[in-house]
């Protein structure tokens, strides 16, 4: 039985294999059992993993139960609590509801009368509100507070001010503070802006504000009275008029950066009142600023750019009031601030316009020069022509936008610091101050400072004989501005010989010259100095013969003159007129010339 089956099934596999090679007309398909096997076995362990264990599966649901427990708890507790909490207010909520539900009719209108009354006194709250609001009052210019200043009611109330504090001077001139500091109270800090107005207006217009608004009958009505004070009086009112402008500066100043330490000060609006008294000192006695010029030069409270405005603003009127007190101010305050540290364009542009502004007055020049010494000082110092000698005359790599300027108005202010009587002691003891600097000037290597200076240096030589001795004891050490000297007086004689007479001084200036130059040109000095030495005695020899020359002529005009004298003695009837004993006096005379 075995066997036949196993017949069977050879045969039908037999047969299948014959029917499949049938169909793949005679291709077969290659397989590789080894492999097949693994592939299997590898599926099927795979499957086994992936089937669920029973055990592990309620692990994680056993560890953190009681932890969704405790959650679940809480939160059904707070959801309760809630919804007690939303039932009492409803509960609250329905009775108040009942309660104004069934209020009667005449408590209504109790409620209703209480709202009427709240908003009547509400009505009444806004229209007192509306009651305080002030009106706005129109703003007051400078120009119309000055024009209700009455000249005669400023007459009374001097005549009796003067009455009640005769010999009382500075409350005086603070009771004529205070009355125009009421005339302009009016007047708003907005509608006079002194600080922006000084900021941005030329030195010209500045000089004219704020006292162009005044007329001209309050101004004479103020200035007589003015001119009956001292001037040590005006002096400390002009000191304390100046401190009040400067601290509403620094408020101004202060406010602006927004910093909490503000001077303190006069209100804004009493400025108008100090501008215009101050203004009316100064022109009216000028020399009030000179009485306090000391004082503004070395405290260091009137010192800064920001202040030197208001200082040329002050030497503007008094300018006004006497040009040479301007120029004063100007040569001792301004100009030492142009050589100093704190120099810059601006400050050096605000004090050219100043002294521009004093120099072109009508007669401006002829008024200095013929007042170039007042109560005996110079409006120009020697420090002054100095400091503009330098300025005027820099490097070519220290010129400036302003050494045009100041090239301009030197010519003016030289003659100025140069004027005085020829020879007289005064200028003798200027002439050898100025001699000390002009002659270092003369021996540096910029050429038109060194011409420039040489030609003061001679000017000095012309004044005073002394000056000769303190060129010979300087000589040495400076023999640059020697050679330049010496060259500039060869190069004018013609001119300078006159000014120079007598020339005896020159002559023996010379001559000490030449022997110290014979030294110097020695073979054991250095030769630098050799050089300067032979230049300058090629120069002096040079003005030896001049000086020779010039002698016998002198001496030749002597003898033609006695002999003129002699014959006409001689062709005179009355001879025994002429007096013989004076014949060797005026010979005498004549060649010590």
């Amino acid at each position: 039985m075995d066997s036949s089956e196993s017949n069977e099934n050879h045969q039908i596999a037999s047969n299948s294999n014959s029917h499949s090679n049938a169909n793949d007309h005679g291709w077969q398909k290659v397989t590789y059992p080894k492999r097949q096997r693994k592939q299997r076995s590898a599926a099927d362990s795979a499957a086994n993993n992936s089937l669920p264990i029973a055990n592990d599966s309620n692990k994680p649901n056993n560890v953190f139960r009681s932890l969704e427990l405790q959650s679940e708890d809480r939160r059904r507790k707070i959801l309760e609590s809630q919804s007690a909490a939303a039932d009492a207010a409803a509960a609250v909520d329905t009775r108040s509801r009942s309660k104004h539900h069934y209020r009667s009719d005449d408590d209504k209108e109790d409620y209703d009368s209480d709202d009427a009354g709240v908003s009547k006194e509400n009505a009444k709250a806004e229209e007192k509100k509306v009651k305080q609001k002030k009106p706005t009052k129109p703003k007051v210019t400078v120009a119309d507070a000055a024009a209700k200043i009455d000249a005669a009611d400023l007459a009374a109330f001097l005549s009796d001010i003067s009455g009640s504090y005769e010999g009382q001077q500075e409350i005086l001139l603070m009771r004529f503070a205070d009355y125009f500091g009421r005339a302009f109270s009016a007047v708003n800090s907005s509608q006079f802006p002194w600080v922006k107005m000084f900021r941005e207006n030329t030195v010209a217009k500045l000089a004219d504000i704020p006292l162009s608004h005044i007329s001209d009958a309050v101004y004479k009505t103020a200035a007589d009275w003015i001119n009956q004070l001292s001037i040590a009086a005006l002096g400390s009112f002009v000191l304390w008029c100046l401190d009040s402008i400067l601290a509403d500066l620094a408020s101004q100043q202060g406010s602006s950066k927004g910093s909490k330490k503000v001077a303190q000060q006069a209100s804004s609006k009493s400025q108008v009142a100090m501008f215009v008294v101050l203004a009316m000192v100064l022109r009216r006695k000028p020399d009030a600023l000179i009485n306090v010029l000391p004082t503004l030069r070395e405290s260091s409270k009137y010192q800064g750019q920001d202040k030197l405005v208001v200082i040329v603003w002050m030497i503007a009127q008094a300018s006004h009031g006497d040009l040479a007190v301007g120029l004063y101010s100007w040569g001792h305050n301004l100009l030492p601030i142009v050589s100093g540290k704190s120099s810059n364009p601006q400050s050096r542009d605000i004090i050219l316009q100043s002294v521009e502004k004093i120099l072109a007055a009508p007669k401006a020049r002829s008024i200095l020069v013929n007042g170039a010494v007042r109560k005996g000082e110079r409006l120009m110092p020697p420090s002054a022509l100095e400091i503009l000698l330098r300025v005027t005359f820099p490097s070519s790599s220290a010129r400036l936008k302003a050494t045009e300027r100041f090239g301009a108005i030197y010519p003016a202010l030289k003659e100025v610091a140069l004027a005085g009587a020829p020879r007289s002691k005064a200028m003798k003891q200027v002439s050898q101050q100025i001699l000390s600097f002009a002659l270092k000037a003369a021996g540096e290597s910029i050429p038109e400072l060194s011409k420039e200076a040489a030609g003061i240096s001679i000017w000095c030589l012309t004044q005073n004989a002394d000056c000769y001795k303190q060129w010979d004891k300087v000589y040495q050490d400076n023999l640059e501005a020697g050679v330049a000297v010496l060259k500039r007086l060869l190069e004018e004689w013609k001119e300078l010989s006159v000014k120079l007479a007598p020339l005896d001084p020159m002559r023996e200036t010379v001559k000490n010259f030449r022997q110290k130059n014979e030294k110097g040109m020695e073979p054991e000095a250095d030769a630098t100095r050799q050089a300067l030495f032979r230049e300058a005695d090629k120069h002096c020899k040079a003005l030896s013969r001049k000086l020779s020359h010039g002698h016998g002529c002198l001496k030749g005009m002597a003898v033609a003159v006695i002999a003129l004298a002699a014959g006409a003695a001689i062709m005179s009837s009355n001879m025994e007129s002429w007096d013989w004993k004076e014949l060797p006096v005026f010979i005498s005379s004549q060649f010590s010339l």
